[in-house]
């Protein structure tokens, strides 16, 4: 067997990374994918290796001549790469394919080397291998019989949403058997290029080839084995955080900090948001206005004000409504005197203290071993502790710590007569087991005019793609101030409908925090069986554990590397000498695999 590389493209959408390379000599990780490639080949017995070279095709080959590589290396050269697509690079070694078997690649892609040694030793002579489609594909797809031969191929152009379910996308790697090449595939390449030119895709011959009986095209599925076609700079991010070692691997996942809809086999149990929520219903009236909602303006601050007050039932002055809650954390920062002196309790959430200047922040440092506090160990620390705002996540993030309505409402009353700025995160306070738990009240903030309370909706309600959050305050200077801070249009269509719709859905949030209560109750149960884990209390969409007799950043990394089960590190953050970790806390399913998988771990 051999096989036959194409690497005549000049890769124009990687910008500056080709402009005087190749596209294969594109290094992720420090390694050219040709290189990769070729070393991944070297493990297969190959008779010999055919590259069909253009675009810098002499600077190429003579990369490749340094790499040692030990299998016979024949070079095409394809003179017209740039008026050309790889059908006729294809053609040009076209004789190749008529003495043995072959195996194809395109030299954009990355995978795992497990893939090379399955197509090499897989008994059919003529395979595609091929994926079962997800969001982050694009190009040729394909339709399978049970017994995995190819109905259709489908090129980009033609490609039907509603039949994504049953398709495969192509990997872009193929084996053709001698005798397939002989018989059909090229004789159908030879006068598929003289009839239609050469400017075309070679899988157009498969599509033709398809529409013959017993013409023997079969797929190869993968399952579960990494790869990546690289054509833009985000596929070169996205290939170099796949196929990183385990340490760089966890450390790109963990500042990308979202976008993880592009790795669609991650489970993420670090980012947190309501597994319950928004329900079927809602989210099919929203599909049912997405093409006016792409397409339409969203309104101003002024109307989404207004939205906002209606769905939080206070004054239309007394709100603001921000693109996430991050955006009014921000822009309320930047409110608050340069020289305030700024109150955390901390192990906390980090975004607060760190837009405030350092040497302004006082901090509660609260001790092992659960992280609790109350409002009078609050009200204690900073009598003494001198601020002029203090900041209360509550539930606080990592801990879970909860204090009830009734002790925060507590804290205003002192914070009001001290004058002192209260600022109250509510964000995943609707997952506490107190029935009434907002503070986010016309009377309330009438009778606390330093009371602020900020809400991020992403993590209540299940929308963090919708990127919005709500602060409410009776000081209308402040409101006032950020309304003008912010961008007019600073949420769009999606966020503003969602808001307009919402209160149709009320009955439906409660019986999703309802069930999502009783999870997180199973879910701890669960945990506690974990010998390796100490599970702190929690009244959040998470919880916080001690590992005990484990690394937490070998933990993380093992999760992720093995299973795709992302989590958070915690112990650089607590920063104690002890290790900790965060799990967000998932639906029923979820949460079971990676109890499965922690069991696993004890041995």
């Amino acid at each position: 067997m051999q096989s036959i590389i194409l690497a005549a493209g000049m890769g124009s959408r990687l910008g500056a990374l080709t402009a005087e390379n190749t596209k294969c000599m594109v290094k992720v990780n420090d390694v050219t994918l040709i290189e990769r490639l070729l070393r991944q080949l070297e493990e297969v017995n190959l008779s010999k290796i055919v590259i069909v070279t253009g675009y810098k095709g002499k600077k190429l080959q003579d990369y490749i001549k340094t790499l040692g590589i030990k299998t016979e290396i024949v070079f095409v050269d394809n003179p017209v790469y740039d008026k050309t697509n790889n059908i006729y690079s294809l053609y040009l070694a076209r004789d190749y394919l008529l003495t043995e078997d072959t195996m194809l690649f395109e030299s954009d892609i990355i995978f795992d080397d497990k893939i090379i040694k399955a197509l090499y030793s897989d008994k059919r002579e003529t395979l595609a291998v091929v994926a079962k489609y997800e969001s982050w594909m694009d190009g040729t797809v394909v339709r399978l019989s049970d017994d995995d031969e190819i109905l259709d191929v489908i090129p980009g152009k033609d490609f039907d949403y509603s039949e994504k379910e049953h398709y495969f996308k192509t990997v872009n790697v193929y084996k053709f058997g001698k005798t397939y090449s002989i018989q059909y595939y090229v004789p159908f390449l030879e006068a598929y290029i003289h009839a239609v030119g050469n400017n075309v895709y070679y899988e157009n011959v498969l599509r033709i080839l398809t529409m013959l009986d017993n013409t023997g095209i079969h797929a190869m599925r993968l399952n579960g084995e990494k790869w990546y076609e690289i054509d833009d700079i985000q596929d070169l991010e996205i290939a170099s955080t796949l196929f990183a070692d385990t340490e760089l691997q966890t450390q790109m996942f963990q500042h990308a900090y979202g976008g993880y809809w592009r790795y669609p086999k991650l489970l993420d149990f670090c980012y947190l948001v309501n597994p319950y929520y928004p329900s079927a219903k809602m989210m099919d009236e929203m599909k049912a206005s997405f093409e006016t909602l792409l397409t339409q303006y969203p309104s101003g601050m002024n109307r989404n004000s207004l939205l906002a007050a209606k769905n939080f039932g206070v004054e239309q002055n007394h709100i603001v409504i921000g693109n996430g809650a991050a955006e009014l954390i921000k822009s309320l920062l930047s409110y608050l005197s340069e020289n305030e002196k700024c109150g955390f309790i901390r192990p906390t959430f980090e975004e607060y203290p760190n837009r405030c200047k350092k040497e302004n922040v006082v901090i509660m440092n609260v001790s092992y071993p659960d992280f609790s506090y109350t409002a009078d160990d609050i009200i204690s620390y900073f009598s003494e502790q001198k601020v002029n705002s203090l900041f209360l996540i509550n539930p606080d993030n990592p801990s879970g710590n909860y204090i009830s309505r009734e002790n925060v409402l507590k804290i205003a009353d002192w914070a009001e007569k001290e004058n002192i700025h209260l600022i109250v995160d509510e964000s995943f306070a609707d997952f506490s087991d107190e029935e009434r738990n907002s503070i986010i009240e016309e009377k309330v903030l009438q009778k606390y005019p330093h009371l602020i309370v900020v809400k991020s909706i992403s993590k209540s309600y299940g929308v963090p793609g919708l990127r919005l959050g709500i602060l409410a305050s009776f000081d209308t200077n402040l409101i006032t101030f950020m309304k003008k801070d912010v961008a007019i249009w600073n949420i769009n269509s999606f966020g503003e409908f969602y808001m307009q719709i919402a209160g149709k859905y009320k009955k439906d949030y409660t019986a999703a925090l309802k069930k999502y209560r009783a999870e997180r109750n199973r879910f701890i149960s669960r945990l506690k069986t974990i010998p390796y884990l100490r599970v702190i209390p929690t009244q959040a969409n998470f919880v916080m554990c001690e590992v005990i007799g484990k690394q937490s950043k070998k933990l993380t990394e093992l999760l992720l590397s093995e299973k795709e089960i992302f989590i958070k590190d915690l112990s650089p953050k607590i920063n104690d000498g002890k290790q900790y970790i965060r799990l967000a806390i998932r639906n029923e399913a979820d949460n079971d695999r990676i109890i499965e998988v922690l069991k696993i771990l004890e041995e």
